[in-house]
């Protein structure tokens, strides 16, 4: 799942005639090898081919709030477009400030993944890595823009990186909920009745594999024209999925790891090894919501506040990053951290060092392939949010080309990253935000941010890193990412006029998704009434269960319905035009003057 930044490029200090930088002319992209050798020679033996013009103090220099702007005198940097000259030190900053960005988004979901099926350390690690890697190898394809045939690419030619859906998280959830509920998954009931989930591999290869066969439906999707796509999923559905992924995902497990963890621990249990949190084994085990896991927690979270209120452009691209760092070092001094995962996790690692047993989960099927059609509808809002921020076109066929090529590419992602032992993937936002602060659009820092996630992944001890981050401070800092998710979804709700229609699709919507939020098990037992159904139709019943369970599903399909079915208002139908409104008391003598028929707002 994306989070769309809100453009900052007005924080910047004003301009005072920057030099701009030198546009690849097409007889220099067409220059032979001795040219391109040349090229190269002078560029990484000449100041200006490691510096360029770039303002490096200004993109390092601390923010002070209460300044007036007006007083700004600092050159504001140059504006680096695509396939513009771009200066190495340059490239090699920006690409690291994208990778800062995106990797709190991406460590996230692995760690969730492998705390709700209790694996071991290793195998935990290894997904974080692995995760790592897959979004540096695909978020290649996407920036890459092949052509294929006709007017049809691969890939959408601008710094689009992606990263493990949220939406895949939120449904998986659900689908582990139901693997346990099921048996395909071990648990334990202990004798005051506590259930303790077993650790389950098998759970996250019947995930991957029914991913992998659910992918080919946005690759289907992808050669469908943009303006259908866009009427059959307007802002209104949109807008409603990303409220409610974000808002669920707050709830499973943002605030549950802040307590203490999202595991069973949060259920106070008297007995066993979840007793205390994260278990009693921890170097500092406490009971869930006490006071010394919400400070933590709390510490992250005022830390990404204070870096956004007073840190340099470079601190705000990473500000997430800096929670986590302040936490950990607190924590660590503290002693909530366990060094274990550190200890045990390899030196250096890669894809398919550790293999799950791909099966397909049937029940699993419906709620995959809404999430690909959700993965869909963000891709196409992120790459607009892209193309903008890069000053490219929005509209046009060539714009269109790179939401086929997005798509595509996304559907492609998708297929792959399950043989990557990686779940759906799809693009990222955060990184629309890096590229509005640094105004550098150049694809060749996304490579270089490519390129850094893959090293960060192959570093198999960063994962051990991550792995050991306490649950407070992980979640002080995912509920910060994950409401960013629900604030993205309130913005693109605003695209809409908010007509009484509008008001009625969304309010059917979430009532099923609201609902679902505040009383989790209401459809759980839908079909409990049924006598012994086969296993073709109890595999269908779970798969309703499951896609009524999960909010942004639930809401989702509710909101796509009604906006297909019910009729558009016209402007004059409208009942929130408000024509004109007189206080007939204080004019006493406007009945006379002005129309009886007035229209008051409801």
């Amino acid at each position: 799942m994306s989070v769309h930044s809100e453009s900052v490029t007005n924080d910047q200090p004003h301009k005072i005639s920057p030099p701009s930088p030198t546009q690849a002319a097409p007889h220099e992209r067409t220059r032979d090898v001795g040219g391109r050798l040349r090229h190269i020679q002078q560029k990484v033996t000449t100041r200006h081919g490691w510096l360029g013009d770039y303002n490096y103090a200004w993109l390092c220099m601390p923010t002070v709030p209460w300044s007036r702007k007006g007083k700004r005198t600092k050159t504001a940097p140059p504006f680096y477009a695509l396939d513009s000259e771009l200066p190495i030190l340059l490239a090699a900053a920006s690409g690291l400030q994208h990778a800062l960005a995106m990797l709190a988004g991406l460590i996230t979901p692995p760690i969730i993944f492998a705390s709700a099926l209790n694996l071991d350390s290793a195998t935990s690690a290894y997904m974080i890595s692995s995760s790592l890697i897959g979004c540096g190898i695909l978020s290649l394809v996407q920036m890459s823009r092949l052509r294929l045939f006709r007017n049809y690419h691969l890939g959408t030619g601008l710094i689009s990186v992606v990263g493990t859906s949220f939406a895949t998280l939120s449904t998986a959830n659900a689908i582990f909920n139901a693997m346990y509920a099921d048996g395909t998954c071990p648990s334990t009931v202990a004798e005051d009745g506590t259930v303790t989930r077993g650790p389950c591999p098998d759970a996250y290869g019947m995930v991957l594999g029914t991913s992998l066969i659910c992918a080919f439906l946005e690759i289907f999707m992808s050669f469908i024209p943009p303006r259908v796509l866009k009427k059959v999923f307007p802002p209104m559905v949109t807008g409603t999925v990303i409220v409610m992924i974000g808002a669920s995902l707050i709830g499973d497990s943002g605030i549950p790891n802040w307590g203490g963890g999202s595991n069973d621990c949060k259920g106070r249990p008297t007995s066993g090894i979840f007793q205390l949190c994260p278990t009693i084994f921890a170097p500092r085990p406490l009971p869930f919501g006490s006071p010394e896991f919400i400070g933590l927690g709390f510490l992250s979270f005022v830390s990404i506040i204070l870096t956004e209120m007073f840190g340099s452009p470079f601190l705000k691209n990473i500000s997430v990053i800096v929670g986590l760092a302040v936490g950990c070092i607190v924590a660590g001094a503290a002693g909530y951290i366990d060094g274990s995962s550190i200890q045990t996790a390899p030196a250096i690692t890669f894809l398919w060092v550790h293999t799950f047993k791909i099966r397909v989960y049937p029940p699993a099927i419906l709620p995959m392939l809404a999430v690909y059609i959700s993965l869909a509808m963000e891709a196409i809002g992120d790459i607009t949010a892209s193309a903008e921020v890069s000053r490219v076109a929005v509209i046009g066929e060539e714009f269109d080309s790179r939401i086929q090529g997005g798509v595509l590419s996304d559907g492609i992602g998708g297929f792959l990253s399950a043989l990557f032992t990686v779940t759906p993937l799809s693009i990222f936002a955060q990184n629309n935000g890096v590229i509005a602060i640094t105004r550098c659009a150049n694809r060749t820092a996304g490579r270089f941010c490519c390129g850094f996630l893959i090293l960060f992944g192959v570093l198999g001890k960063i994962s051990g890193v991550f792995l050991a981050i306490p649950n407070p401070v992980l979640g002080g800092v995912t509920t910060f990412l994950f409401a960013s998710v629900a604030t993205s979804g309130i913005r693109v709700l605003a695209y809409n006029r908010f007509t009484r229609r509008d008001r009625f699709v969304l309010a059917a919507a979430m009532s099923f998704g609201i609902g679902d939020l505040l009383v989790p098990d209401i459809f759980t037992h839908l079909f409990e009434g049924v006598d012994h159904p086969n296993k073709g139709l109890q595999g269908l019943f779970d798969s309703i269960s499951i896609v009524l369970s999960t909010p942004f599903l639930a809401a989702g399909l509710v909101a796509l319905i009604l906006n297909l079915i019910l009729p558009q208002e016209d402007a004059d139908d409208d009942d929130d035009v408000v024509e004109e409104v007189v206080d007939v008391e204080a004019q006493p003598h406007s009945k006379e003057e002005k129309s009886p028929s007035l229209t008051m707002n409801a």
